[in-house]
């Protein structure tokens, strides 16, 4: 790898683009805070490469995840669709693996194409205690299930490559632009999935114990301005919408901690997103070099985002700010420069992206709108007009009830189960960019159009119960395929420690909701 100041060389005068189809370069990491893709977050942590394509390229402010959890949103993002029409519900159960994916399709046009790193889209990674968990979360009792978040520094302020795995994979992702996609007279299409800057599990402990490492060096640390961390405030614990306190009481986040603990939590997270920054960048490079750069559009996005501390919470499976909204960046010849995107994506809107980028004509009932219209400098519009909404949906564990959120205008409207159960919680984004008051209460009429609107996107009642009855189906085959051997596994999962002091209670619980009778 050249020295990083290369980048700078990278503005110089772009080479004659080739009268092919242009390439295509996928970047998807995970866990990544769009946030921090664009001011003031992007003040926090120096992120040369994401600059360069802001630079060069568009930076879209207002990008969600359709689901704020990895497979799920990962389902979507490939197949182009909402995830309760590809019924994903969680990081066990996603996309069936004959699905058709906008790569399959690239493929199938005479794309060159390879997938290279993290994919998890068919079933992702996950411990026995996530799946049970998601499955028995209907029932009346809590699980903590996660490791509390810590910060971990490793190496000296040379150590560079922290994520092994992810390095391998680049490294892999740059061998095959130098030596195959370099050769191929194939326009190409290269997606490489990364697992930065998703905090790590820890060794030391079973496999049960989630990720909640975050690990850095002081080689990334210089990277971030502690100056300007922030301290998230936190409403308290009695406050708390009840699916918040419940992911709060799972994700191990209910103790106390001290500011030093939550900023250090914070700065080793930001660390980590640099670690991923200077992977982003190799690739580029490896364009560059290779003279593919000026007709390759590259998109740098992410599954999810990270609470970082936000909301008393780390981790992701929520619909706040911090967990739903990603990055999405996109640099290409015929599209605009230095572009700032206001409007509402998601990542269903990759798929007919991808399909716009190699002129290939849209297949099926998508979810998502083609971004190119809105990037291209030619002033294309499209004939279809696209929404002023997003959507996001969770059905995971660490939440102990379907969750659905619609972005539409300056509002953030989360409905839960069936509507009536659970109340539903509005922010105003532009007054309340923290999401700390909710103002259901003080808006009805705007509650009454919003729950209207998203009753016409999903019959999200619907949804629900065929997700508690997923769950019930789930949880008794896994129940009945241990036979004899249920009771010991069970009891060794990571349960809350009452579980331990009733096991007969907790089982009743069970028997009452799968059966209906103890």
């Amino acid at each position: 790898m050249k020295p990083l100041a290369l980048i700078f060389l990278l503005f110089g005068q772009s080479l004659p683009q080739s009268e092919t189809k242009p390439n295509i370069l996928m970047v998807m990491s995970d866990a990544f805070d769009g946030r921090l893709t664009y001011e003031p977050g992007n003040k926090v942590v120096r992120l040369p490469y994401v600059n360069y394509l802001r630079e060069l390229g568009a930076t879209f402010l207002n990008a969600y995840t359709n689901s704020p959890i990895c497979c799920p949103s990962r389902a979507a993002m490939w197949s182009g669709k909402f995830v309760h029409l590809t019924q994903s519900w969680n990081n066990y159960k996603c996309l069936d693996a004959n699905a058709t994916t906008w790569m399959n399709l690239l493929e199938e046009n005479g794309y060159l194409t390879e997938r290279i790193g993290k994919l998890d889209y068919t079933s992702g990674d996950h411990s026995v205690s996530n799946r049970v968990e998601a499955w028995t979360r209907d029932v009346p009792f809590l699980l903590r299930q996660e490791g509390r978040p810590v910060a971990e520094l490793v190496g000296n302020v040379s150590t560079v490559r922290i994520q092994e795995t992810d390095w391998k994979n680049t490294d892999k992702a740059v061998k095959w632009i130098r030596q195959r996609a370099a050769s191929s007279h194939q326009p190409f299409a290269l997606y490489l999935g990364l697992n930065l800057p998703h905090p790590y599990s820890n060794k030391t402990l079973d496999t049960t114990a989630g990720g909640f490492t975050f690990r850095t060096s002081p080689y990334w640390l210089k990277k971030v301005s502690s100056e300007v961390i922030t301290i998230p405030k936190w409403l308290p614990m009695s406050a708390m919408h009840p699916v918040d306190h419940y992911s709060t009481f799972t994700k191990n986040c209910s103790g106390p901690f001290t500011t030093e603990e939550v900023r250090n939590i914070r700065a080793f997270y930001y660390a980590m997103c640099a670690e991923t920054d200077l992977m982003l960048g190799y690739v580029i490079t490896a364009l560059r070099d290779t003279n593919l750069l000026n007709n390759t559009v590259v998109i740098f996005t992410a599954d999810h985002g990270e609470l970082a501390m936000e909301h008393r919470q780390f981790y992701k499976m929520s619909m706040f700010e911090g967990s739903s909204r990603v990055p999405l960046l996109v640099m290409g010849p015929g599209l605009k420069s230095g572009l700032q995107v206001e409007q509402l994506v998601s990542l269903v809107d990759l798929f007919p992206t991808m399909l716009d980028i190699a002129g290939i004509s849209a297949v099926g009932n998508l979810s998502g709108d083609s971004l190119l219209p809105l990037l291209s400098k030619d002033g294309a519009v499209s004939e279809k007009q696209r929404s002023d909404w997003v959507l996001s949906e969770y059905h995971g564990c660490n939440a102990n009830a379907s969750t659905y959120m619609l972005r539409h205008g300056q509002w953030k409207y989360i409905a839960y189960a069936d509507g009536l159960s659970l109340p539903p919680q509005l922010f105003d984004l532009n007054l309340d960019k923290d999401e700390l008051h909710n103002v259901v209460y003080k808006f009805p009429e705007e509650v009454v159009d919003l729950d209207r609107l998203l009753r016409r996107i999903v019959d999200y009642p619907k949804v629900s119960t065929a997700v508690h009855l997923y769950n019930k189906e789930a949880f008794a085959a896994w129940r009945s395929s241990l036979g004899r051997n249920y009771s010991q596994v069970i009891a060794n999962l990571r349960w809350h420690e009452d579980w331990q002091k009733d096991t007969l209670a907790n089982e009743r619980a069970i028997n009452k909701w799968l059966y209906g009778t103890v």
